[in-house]
């Protein structure tokens, strides 16, 4: 180790001796080189204005052309300063254009009954709805009292029935999508039914969507404003049920529109038809684009695992579900991934202690770019305006009841109607742009050294040649006076170690 380091050592010493020796070679420029060297570059330069100074005999005129040039440079200095620091707020504007199609593509809509369980079968297991409640708070936290009288009730029922399986139950015993509870589907004058929706589990049990995603069939398309989805549900409130305790007192159908790769979000979005009534639902199509930082809050970098697209919900999904994986072992079957579904017991005892950590710790942030899941770059969003008209009509009431076979009562207080459909063959793109790019900072900067100096990028090569030259120089003189400098210390040292020899004497 110590050969390699005083190798290093003379190596080091011989690339500096060689450097020495190569300066040393080089003609030392005399005091007029160096004079006449200053008045060319003063005469030379496009840097306008230093020639006058040099020029002029009068030293009024030199005066006055110093104070202008002196001027003129602190002033681009100022403009330059104030453009970069503009710059370093990275500013953006938005943009809105209108874009007009001849087809459009239809978005997702995702249904649900109010009432989400059959009576029957909760008849018998009551405590299905504060069971429920706890394994739901995955994708709709809510507060779930430890005082709350089914607390007790549910441990018990944990203890009794230990391979019980919510998933299946709910799946079997919720709401359910037949003919005989979605009557009539029309999608632009064509005919559908329960075929054409997928089933998906949400804070409200077994919903439905329409166009979804992942349907195998081509996605669903409009060529005409004012036409789309037309759908008359038979909510069956004698058949389902729900529990007034948890804020479920309502009967219709709950429904949420969204892009066809995007997780169903009720929270905040979605919307409601009460029974007897016909819902006319008009929207448009938006979509955003943001910029990524530090001009917006998006990271194009952020994929998941398992969404085709980024989205914040399906980003928060996936964060919830590492956590939970990852302290008990088991996976909700609420969010996405592989892994072991976890068990009632599991979902009491720790995966909603666990939920309520991450609320508490900010562990699954959303929204600026350094939180878990900032916004998409891209979004598409549907805008809705909605508006109700009491459903059926007298004289539609009886020719239902007569189709249905029921009474004019039960047709009242069990049919919901609903259209979607758009407002215009049209969608908005609202876009984050740059306020300023990097090649308008660049001509802006140019702008201002040429309005002020007559400057450009052919002047500034000019000054660092310049600059580099007289380095170069004194880098000549400096090794030159060294050796000198330091045989006047010895000889002045000698002379004084001489007299004092003398002195002694």
């Amino acid at each position: 180790m110590e050969q390699i380091e005083n190798s290093n050592v003379y190596a080091e010493k011989g690339l500096l001796e060689n450097i020495k020796l190569c300066l040393y070679k080089k003609p030392v420029p005399s005091p007029t080189d160096r004079k006449k060297f200053d008045y060319d570059f003063a005469l030379s330069t496009s840097f306008h204005g230093i020639h006058n100074i040099v020029r002029n005999r009068s030293k009024i005129r030199k005066l006055i052309w110093l104070v202008v040039v002196l001027g003129s440079v602190s002033l681009v200095v100022w403009q330059i300063y104030s453009r970069f620091v503009n710059y370093l707020t990275w500013p953006t504007t938005t943009s809105v254009e209108v874009q007009y199609v001849e087809k459009m593509e239809f978005p997702a809509v995702t249904f649900c009954n109010l009432n989400r369980f059959q009576t029957d079968p909760v008849a018998k297991f009551g405590i299905i709805f504060f069971l429920w409640s706890i394994v739901s708070k995955v994708v709709h936290l809510q507060e779930i009292s430890t005082n709350y009288t089914g607390s007790k009730e549910a441990i018990d029922f944990l203890t009794r029935h230990q391979n019980f399986s919510i998933t299946e139950f709910v799946k079997k015993n919720g709401f359910y999508l037949n003919n005989s509870t979605l009557l009539e589907c029309d999608f632009f004058g064509r005919r559908c039914g329960p075929k054409d929706f997928a089933h998906v589990f949400t804070e409200y049990g077994n919903c439905f969507t329409f166009n979804h995603g992942g349907n195998i069939q081509p996605r669903k398309k409009v060529s005409v404003s004012g036409k789309g989805l037309s759908l008359l549900f038979n909510v069956k409130q004698k058949e389902f049920t729900d529990d007034p305790a948890l804020g479920f007192v309502d009967a219709g159908i709950v429904f949420v529109i969204h892009s066809p790769n995007k997780v169903p979000q009720f929270d905040g979005l979605g919307l409601s038809s009460p029974v007897g009534m016909h819902a006319w639902v008009t929207i448009c199509q938006v979509k955003t684009v943001h910029q990524e930082y530090p001009w917006g809050e998006c990271n194009p970098n952020i994929k998941l695992k398992n969404y085709s697209r980024y989205s914040t919900s399906g980003c928060l999904k996936e964060c919830k579900a590492w956590h939970i994986q990852r302290q008990c072992g088991c996976l909700p079957f609420l969010l996405p991934g592989n892994g072991i579904e976890c068990d009632l017991q599991k979902f009491y005892n720790c995966v909603s202690p666990v939920l309520d950590d991450i609320e508490a710790k900010g562990l699954c942030t959303m929204g600026s770019h350094n939180s878990t899941c900032p916004v998409p770059c891209e979004e598409t969003e549907y805008p809705a305006t909605i508006s109700y008209s009491t459903f059926p009509s007298q004289k539609a009431l009886k020719y239902l009841s007569k189709k249905l076979n029921q009474s004019q009562e039960h047709a009242r207080k069990n049919l919901v109607h609903i259209e979607i459909n758009y407002s215009d063959l049209n969608y908005k793109i609202t876009q984050q742009q740059k306020a300023v790019s990097m090649s308008e900072l660049l001509a802006d900067v140019g702008g201002q050294l040429g309005l002020f100096c007559g400057a450009s990028m052919i002047t500034i090569i000019e000054i660092i040649e310049y600059i580099f030259t007289k380095f170069y120089w004194i880098c000549i003189l400096f090794l030159l006076k060294i050796p000198e400098m330091t045989k006047w210390t010895l000889q002045a040292q000698n002379q004084l170690e001489n007299k004092q020899e003398i002195q002694e004497c």
